[in-house]
């Protein structure tokens, strides 16, 4: 019986499953795959070492078996911080502006790629299954190819896939592409982002593209690229929404804001997530409005990402500063208009987090899908639902349109957005909320596992 081999920069392993939320969403489907099919979860540990030894971690856990390796300062600091997220993020987020180009970065990439297949090769036999996953290894499924793995190996890229002229911009750009191609299932999270890397080939590689089917032909190879759009967790989040830990969370939230309505964001602190351009938005909101500020309060929960990254360090700073600057000039003695929250919390409490405040603002500037705009939508009361205001850039919003859609560049348009939700009739926002629990409910985590998988065992070359 063949497995299934996941392979990803990072892995849940056993000792970090009790961490709160770690077995909802990607991690907990991925691990039913893995389950269905005795399968193994191949990355780097997270943790650094003084020399690259190639040694292994194996753990066994509850069906699963994770392999994880460590990696030295060196790696961490051009793949990770250098090329995986000082280059390719920001260009693939179409920050052009943010990324950096150095030959280092490229260099170290490519050796912890390798490094990937020497490590993972071995633990793949001939009949099974590979699937690699984000823009840490773009390039491994060529370097797979090359110690002479025939298995069917697919990508999935949980990112957006940046239009052709502003792809171009990366220097080798067809080189990184060309090891793409030795995949035979490329998967995107929207048409959007798939139908950039289709003209990619087509007019940059010469390669014979069928738009209808994904069908990619260069060198003699064959690729199909799809869209699969990721989903939530549904039942274990809706479970996680009903236990005590939830219910106190929303009552703490509740009796906190002195009777005014909540509006919340949860994203993490990056730069990606237009947090400084959310701010303000409601900066504005408050300037037109300024009776209002007894009739809203904002949560902005933010963890921080990447603290050692120059421009995340920026981006909080930035943050901290314009928040502070409306709650300076917008606080009475008994109200904060904005409560900013530089900490995570577990699934559990952000779903009576949720469930409690009436309006959820996801306004990236550019994101590959924003999960959170599910899981907003997942916990509501479907007597009384709140509102969510989502970016039209955040792939999201492909699937939910009867959400209230804003430009995050505009400060008005956000400003508008909150208005309108603040004051939206339960009529209304019941008509939103039974259109977009649906695709919430229907197309779930699972079943986006599922259609991968099945493709992969379809489309491979076995």
């Amino acid at each position: 019986m063949s497995k299934l081999v996941v392979i990803s920069n990072r892995v849940a392993v056993p000792k970090a499953r009790g961490v709160a939320g770690a077995q909802g969403g990607l991690a907990g489907a991925l691990n039913s795959a893995l389950k269905e099919h005795r399968g193994i979860w191949f990355g780097w540990s997270g943790e650094e070492c003084d020399e690259y030894t190639g040694s292994i971690n194996i753990q066994r856990n509850d069906g699963v078996t994770t392999a994880t390796m460590d990696l030295p300062k060196q790696d961490v600091d051009e793949y990770y911080n250098g090329y995986a997220n000082s280059t390719l993020w920001p260009l693939f987020h179409y920050r052009i502006d943010l990324t950096e180009y150095e030959r280092e970065f490229g260099k170290g990439y490519e050796r912890v790629n390798e490094r990937f297949a020497e490590s993972a090769a071995p633990l793949i036999e001939p009949d099974d299954m590979v699937w690699v996953h984000d823009y840490h290894l773009l390039p491994l499924g060529e370097r797979l190819r090359a110690r002479g793995l025939d298995n069917r190996i697919g990508f999935f890229l949980h990112i957006p896939w940046p239009p052709t002229r502003l792809f171009v911009s990366l220097p080798f750009h067809e080189r990184l592409v060309e090891t793409m191609l030795h995949y035979d299932v490329l998967g995107f999270q929207t048409g959007e982002w798939l139908e950039s890397f289709l003209h990619y080939c087509r007019k940059e590689l010469g390669a014979t593209v069928d738009e209808a089917t994904g069908r990619v032909e260069y060198q003699g190879r064959v690729t199909y690229a799809k869209a699969y759009p990721i989903g939530i967790d549904f039942d274990h989040l809706t479970a996680q929404g009903k236990t005590e830990e939830a219910k106190i969370a929303g009552e703490k939230l509740l009796s906190s804001t002195r009777d005014r309505i909540a509006a919340i964001g949860v994203d993490r602190l990056d730069y990606s997530k237009g947090l400084p351009e959310r701010i303000d938005g409601l900066a504005r909101f408050f300037d037109q409005n300024p009776d209002r500020v007894r009739d809203l309060v904002y949560i902005q929960i933010a963890p921080p990402s990447r603290e050692d990254v120059e421009s995340y360090q920026k981006i909080r700073n930035e943050l901290e500063q314009k928040t502070g600057q409306i709650n300076g000039a917008r606080s009475e003695v008994d109200i904060v208009p904005i409560r900013y929250v530089n900490r995570g919390h577990s699934l559990a409490e952000l779903c009576g987090f949720y469930r409690t405040a009436k309006i959820c603002l996801v306004t990236p500037l550019r994101d590959g899908m924003n999960l959170v705009a599910k899981e907003y939508i997942a916990a509501q009361d479907p007597d009384d639902p709140g509102v969510l205001v989502l970016s039209r850039f955040a792939g999201a919003a492909q699937q939910m349109q009867e959400a209230v859609l804003v430009n995050p560049h505009s400060p008005d348009d956000l400003s508008h957005a909150i208005k309108t939700a603040l004051d939206m009739p339960l009529k209304e926002r019941k008509r939103r909320y039974d259109a977009l629990i649906k695709t919430v409910r229907d197309d779930n985590v699972q079943d986006w596992t599922k259609n991968f998988a099945d493709d992969l065992a379809m489309l491979g070359k076995n």
